[in-house]
């Protein structure tokens, strides 16, 4: 295919993964630029990823420009732009850096500068953010980066922010590669128009050392985690976790079991009540569903809900049965998705008044998750033994809840877990830390 040319000697193909999106197209396009992206394997072309898949999630419609990259490996939704002197691989850019590493200045330098600089200018022309990635602070293709700084200081480039995973200046690696003077001084030079962006309060220090800023100048903005991906969620299961709002819980109860008198749910809500009493923030979660042909079981359930509504603990206590897609519709679901839950519970609760051996126990177990359960079940004592949290059900429910805070608090992979459930998922991190950053249309 023969590509388009731009003055200077460039060119630049744009590929976009998806048909056009009304609703996306109202929002600010945020483009992301690094000398390459997927199908590249890289640290930074996985957070490219993830953040593009984030900020489409949320609305946002995204570009990414790099040298080296395939449309079709992108996450759907992207629109991909190659400009293939942005690849620090590129002859021309290898051929100029094997130069600037040496001190010396390459002949083609403005060439380079002027042709990144005019393909930048067309690519940006409807992007409102720009995420660069590491091009500030990295040696990898220094006509860029002066293509760049020319850009914002002619207001080409409105609104840039400098995602700085690493620094050549500092590092023991890569320190004999720059020299003092230009262009090799732009790796340590503070921009009044930039929003500059590293990855841990280490990093901060030492960026901020090196351009000669306040630390505050510098966000601090940690890498995430992608907890469909990670943890192998049905897209069945992560709709609910995210309807029940399971991610940002003080404390995941799980009880996978159906609904019937032998399993206590009765006193499962005066718990919720106590733990919600003393600020745990609970979700407790009941996976089975009453028999809609046993009348008797029928009645039962709705009183549960009438004994959760008297508690004050509707929004806690979450039957599955009554939490499908569509409201008003009984909704059940297969032990795939009841995994799934196991995968993001904090504890399985079992306050049975009897059990037959008590399988949710070795499920539990199984999956790494915390189990608290009466002791007259028979795979808790027998096999869970000192490896669980056993208590009397006829507990009081307020001691029970004391008591399983303070157990839990004792578990260094709850509390990791928990931190990392709420605050450390790239949605969390997008909304609490990223989205602030962006220029909005209201700007």
């Amino acid at each position: 295919m023969a590509l388009p040319t731009i003055a200077g000697g460039g060119s630049f193909i744009a590929v976009s993964s998806h048909g056009p999106d009304g609703e996306l197209m109202n929002q600010p396009r945020t483009a992301f630029l690094h000398y390459s992206a997927s199908p590249v394997v890289g640290g930074v072309e996985a957070v490219m990823d993830a953040h593009a898949r984030v900020f489409l999630q949320e609305g946002y419609p995204v570009s990414i420009i790099s040298g080296r990259g395939a449309a079709e490996v992108l996450p759907a939704g992207v629109d991909f732009i190659a400009i293939p002197e942005m690849d620090s691989r590129h002859p021309q850019i290898m051929a100029a850096s094997a130069q600037l590493e040496r001190g010396e200045a390459p002949l083609a330098w403005e060439a380079l500068v002027d042709s990144l600089a005019e393909q930048l200018t067309s690519a940006l022309r409807d992007i409102d953010n720009i995420i660069v990635h590491n091009v500030f602070t990295k040696h990898f293709n220094l006509p860029l980066t002066t293509a760049l700084f020319r850009l914002i200081d002619a207001g080409v480039i409105p609104h840039c922010i400098a995602w700085c995973h690493d620094l050549t200046w500092t590092s023991p690696n890569s320190r004999h590669k720059v020299f003092p003077g230009q262009p090799w001084d732009l790796l340590r030079t503070f921009h009044e128009k930039l929003t500059y962006v590293v990855v841990s309060q280490q990093r901060q220090a030492e960026l901020a050392g090196l351009l000669g800023c306040p630390q505050d100048r510098i966000h601090v903005i940690y890498n995430g985690v992608d907890p469909v991906g990670q943890l192998g969620l049905t897209s069945t299961g992560w709709a609910l976790i995210s309807r029940l709002g399971l991610l940002d819980a003080g404390l995941v109860l799980l009880m996978p079991v159906r609904v019937t008198q032998a399993k206590n749910i009765e006193y499962a809500i005066r718990v919720v009540e106590a733990l919600k009493e003393v600020g745990a923030r609970p979700k407790l979660v009941l996976t089975g569903p009453p028999d809609p042909h046993d009348r008797d079981n029928i009645v039962y359930f709705h009183s549960l809900q009438s004994l959760r509504a008297q508690h004050g603990v509707e929004e806690e206590v979450c039957f599955v049965y009554e939490s499908g897609p569509t409201e008003g519709e009984p909704f059940t679901i297969p032990l795939a998705v009841v995994a799934d839950l196991y995968r993001v519970a904090d504890v399985m609760f079992m306050p049975s008044h009897r059990e037959g051996f008590g399988m949710p126990v070795l499920e539990a177990g199984l999956a790494g998750v915390p189990v608290v359960a009466t002791d007259v079940i028979p795979a808790a004592v027998e096999i869970g033994g000192q490896n669980i949290m056993q208590f009397s059900p006829h507990a009081p429910p307020e001691s029970l809840a004391s008591k399983m805070i303070v157990w839990l608090e004792t578990q260094p992979t709850f509390q990791l877990r928990r931190r990392v459930r709420q605050q450390y998922t790239w949605q969390a991190i997008f909304r609490r830390d990223i989205e602030p950053l962006l220029q909005t249309q209201s700007q």
